[in-house]
């Protein structure tokens, strides 16, 4: 059974893929709530979103990694429910692990993990008791993979893929959508170079929006990844490894 969410709360959404959600919840008539950390950049797209669709726009802005203003944000959800979470926000920093700052990489644990489970936490009771919702978590192909430069992201998002798949077999008989969102490279700006490897934002989050209201626990945007992905489980781990290191080493040796 496919829902159409009156309400959704879209986390990330000044720029990039959680842009492109409320664009496309606002096109199909979704009240829409939008968290982020620049309030300018959320006041411009609202008037925008409430302009052109007439639909009904809160601005919520704040970071996420702070934990009172991660708990506004979450008592907004337990206070004025919405059906549909997009948990989009994420950050990655990018580099060998020894020599990034650590608190860089605890920040990006705190975005990508600690907030998407609390904001989840706060959003479900509301939903398994109405027997109604959904909540879409984005992943990344990251998170099946080796990513040496990466490391801390790559895990941070086989978390997201395990525990939405998880939360999807606890809730899925409860009238309740989970749904990992997993795109490879995606062109976030415009500006960014286009070639076969890469996705447009619009199409993951449309793909991401069908699949949780299809209630299906995981969707992998493009069909090079969908191809890519059974391929990913089936090569050794060895080989994996090191050919994700040969990437890694080029890609370094070329900045």
């Amino acid at each position: 059974m496919r829902h159409a969410y009156r309400t959704a709360l879209v986390t990330g959404a000044s720029s990039g893929i959680g842009e492109s959600f409320a664009r496309l919840l606002a096109g199909r008539g979704t009240d829409l709530v939008i968290v982020a950390r620049r309030a300018e950049l959320l006041d411009g797209l609202a008037r925008d979103l409430v302009e052109r669709y007439r639909v009904g726009v809160e601005v919520l802005a704040a970071d996420l990694t702070d934990p009172a203003q991660r708990g506004e944000v979450e008592e907004r959800l337990r206070a004025d429910p919405v059906e549909l979470l997009i948990n989009n926000a994420g950050y990655g920093a990018f580099g060998p692990f020894a020599e990034l700052p650590m608190d860089d990489q605890i920040a990006e644990v705190e975005l990508n993990v600690t907030a998407l489970m609390r904001l989840t936490h706060a959003v479900l009771p509301g939903m398994i008791g109405r027997r109604r919702g959904g909540v879409l978590n984005v992943a990344s192909m990251a998170g099946f993979a080796p990513s040496p430069g990466s490391a801390v992201y790559g895990a941070t998002k086989a978390y997201v893929a395990s525990f939405s798949e998880s939360l999807h077999a606890e809730v899925a008989a409860k009238g309740v959508h989970v749904t990992a969102l997993c795109p490879g490279f995606t062109r976030t700006t415009e500006e960014a170079e286009a070639n076969l490897l890469w996705l447009r934002r619009e199409d993951v989050a449309r793909a991401g929006l069908d699949a949780v209201s299809a209630g299906r626990a995981l969707c992998v945007p493009g069909l090079q990844y969908k191809a890519v992905l059974p391929a990913l489980k089936l090569v050794p781990r060895p080989l994996l490894r090191a050919a994700a290191n040969r990437m890694w080493r080029q890609a370094a040796d070329t900045q």
